[in-house]
């Protein structure tokens, strides 16, 4: 399936997602670009694994980022059955309490790429059935991986 036709095929269930141009030209190549909104996400993923025509079936990276307002997440998937692939990405402008749906339900590998998500950038993700911190001890304060995160003790200043 072509990105073209993968594009065609997603705005035929969901009138509303953007697919903004890569920033890369390596990765546009490569890779279709999909936001969606969060209270959709969750069931335009079990569309994309479920779909005959796009059986998404290998979720293969899962990574939090912090655009500054806005946190993040950036989903990888692959068919292995149809060889292509499609970067969803997802983010709320809740900083204090940012609250995304789990998708670990739909690939199991999500439970841990969560989890470590959780851990470094403080998103939680609903429905998670163990969402605890992965690398980081529990009395850990903050989130090391958010551009307003403060280490009076390891920080590098020039």
């Amino acid at each position: 399936m072509t990105n073209d036709v993968l594009q065609k095929t997603i705005l035929s269930w969901f009138p509303d997602p953007e697919f903004p141009q890569p920033q890369f030209s390596e990765e546009g190549s490569q890779f279709l670009n999909l936001s969606t909104q969060p209270e959709q996400l969750h069931e335009l993923m079990q569309l994309l694994k479920n779909n005959p025509e796009t059986h998404f079936d290998y979720l293969f990276c899962l990574t939090g980022v912090d655009y500054g307002k806005e946190l993040g997440v950036v989903y990888h998937l692959e068919s292995t059955v149809h060889r292509h692939m499609l970067v969803v990405k997802v983010q709320t402008e809740d900083r204090e309490n940012p609250v995304l749906g789990s998708v670990q339900d739909i690939w199991a590998t999500a439970n841990y790429h969560e989890r470590e998500v959780f851990d470094f950038f403080g998103i939680k993700f609903s429905k998670h059935p163990n969402l605890k911190r992965l690398f980081l001890t529990e009395d850990w304060e903050g989130y090391p991986l958010r551009k307003d995160y403060v280490d009076e003790l390891n920080m590098v200043v020039k």
